[in-house]
């Protein structure tokens, strides 16, 4: 998938939903769940046994969809970022910036969102070809950050992470972010294996945020 649609279906759907799971079947199942509640950008982290694997599932039961983008996170390195990128990984997450991660990632003109947390962060990560910048943990600052950093960096597209639920993701999209990365409040039911409400969580979000974006 080429780079720009990417981060067109990025800013079009403006929900990624990150997963965290116990091994490749329950991710697959997590991811469509959420497919099917309408959050179509999926980030696997590296934190599933043999994400790998759970990246190559799910392209080939959404191939051909191109509204449906599949990403890894939870990349430190660029050897991580090269094996995730060579599954098949349509965009790398990191928790954190890493200069060679970022370089890597662009020689495959794949996108990088690293997490920032301060503006020479999210300055540093947008001079080495970051196009979205992770704001992380969005716990630590309010959905104000975005309109204040937005102040003196216009330009920057930022997607916070963590911290964002059902009760404050409008703010969010309404200061600015290009995006949000929304996790373990959306896939909390998968610990009892209620998928269908992950679904209907999935369905509230992408209702809200349209809400929100309109």
């Amino acid at each position: 998938m080429k780079k720009v649609r990417v981060l067109t279906a990025l800013e079009e759907q403006k929900i990624v939903a990150v997963i965290r799971a116990d091994d490749v079947d329950q991710a697959v199942k997590i991811s469509e769940a959420c497919i099917n509640g309408g959050i179509n950008i999926i980030e696997l982290t590296y934190s599933i046994p043999c994400v790998e694997a759970a990246v190559e599932k799910l392209l080939n039961l959404y191939k051909g969809n191109d509204e449906v983008v599949i990403g890894v996170g939870t990349v430190l390195d660029p050897y991580t970022a090269r094996e995730a990128i060579f599954a098949g990984a349509n965009f790398i997450v990191g928790p954190s910036f890493d200069l060679t991660t970022a370089s890597l990632c662009n020689l495959y003109q794949v996108p990088y969102m690293p997490g920032c947390l301060t503006v020479t962060e999210i300055k540093e990560a947008m001079e080495a070809g970051a196009d979205v910048v992770k704001i992380f943990p969005g716990s630590n600052v309010d959905p104000s950050f975005i309109k204040a950093v937005k102040a003196p960096i216009p330009q920057a597209n930022m997607m916070p992470t963590g911290g964002v639920n059902i009760d404050n993701i409008d703010a969010w999209i309404k200061q600015g972010a290009v995006a949000v990365g929304v996790g373990g409040n959306l896939v909390a039911p998968a610990k009892t294996g209620d998928f269908k409400q992950i679904t209907k969580l999935a369905s509230e979000y992408v209702a809200k945020v349209k809400e929100a974006s309109s």
